[in-house]
């Protein structure tokens, strides 16, 4: 007896799509016309987007937003990723405490964070100089929110301690079962924490203007009280990027579970 589907068909689907697509593009499309509109608001131009490399304080700002991305990412990365496995298998104890501290950055205001490590910034400046890719280390503390949401959804899925005697059982050590053991397991959720946490580097204003640094958004907001064109051609390739960074985890992440989902068993194993 087959089953009959109760969902909505295929085109009702699509029709209920069709207000979220309106509200998700409809902003997009009015940014890339304004961006490429002329001074006299006849024709098109490029200049705006021309501008995005022409420009050397935007191409500057742009490559130390990806400096601190990449920076950001690795930081948290080896900073979240063996502690949470960590907790995991050794401590649990201490899981309330982790996620307490990771979740605490969500409710301190970013003038706070600023003020509250002027002290602890001034040896950061006087160790790696005043570069605005110091800004990392206060990024580092802003995504672990996000982050930790992300790893912990992961590590929940999965019987953490079981593989891990399995292969402390065969004679791998702790290196060898958090790297090939347990973070193949969990690499969905690590993509998930570097993707979030790109996308919030990248939109990340307020502490970098308090602590006088220019970043992407910083100089995006500078320029565009003289050149508007140029500064929204600037904001919406970084929400084009952060889409694209959503869209390839999205692929990654169902190649990746189909990949590691078992085949089914035929009738002649049953």
């Amino acid at each position: 007896m087959s089953a009959t589907s109760t969902g909505p068909t295929g085109w009702k689907r699509a029709l209920g799509l069709v207000p979220f697509a309106v509200f998700f593009f409809l902003p997009l499309y009015a940014m890339a016309d304004f961006s490429t509109r002329t001074i006299q608001g006849v024709g098109r131009t490029l200049d705006g987007w021309r501008n995005l490399v022409a420009d050397p304080q935007i191409y500057a700002a742009i490559l130390t937003s990806l400096g601190l991305a990449a920076l950001t990412v690795t930081l948290m990365l080896m900073l979240l990723v063996p502690t949470m496995i960590w907790v995991r298998l050794r401590a649990p104890w201490a899981t309330r405490i982790i996620e307490f501290l990771c979740l605490l950055p969500l409710t301190i205001p970013a003038l706070v964070i600023v003020v509250g490590m002027r002290d602890v910034y001034l040896w950061v400046v006087w160790i790696f100089g005043e570069s605005a890719l110091t800004l990392s280390f206060v990024y580092t503390i802003l995504v672990l929110p996000y982050a930790y949401r992300a790893i912990d959804g992961a590590l929940s899925s999965i019987d953490v301690k079981t593989l891990s005697e399995a292969a402390r059982s065969l004679g791998a050590g702790w290196g060898t079962t958090i790297a090939r053991i347990v973070v193949p397991n969990i690499w969905s959720g690590i993509l998930s924490a570097a993707f979030i946490s790109i996308a919030v580097v990248l939109g990340e204003y307020t502490i970098a203007s308090l602590a006088g640094y220019q970043n992407l958004q910083v100089v995006i907001v500078t320029i565009g009280k003289a050149d508007g064109m140029t500064a929204v051609a600037a904001s919406l390739a970084t929400l084009l990027f952060g889409f694209v960074l959503l869209l390839t985890l999205s692929v990654l992440t169902r190649g990746r579970s189909q990949t590691l989902t078992p085949e089914p068993l035929d009738g002649s194993h049953s």
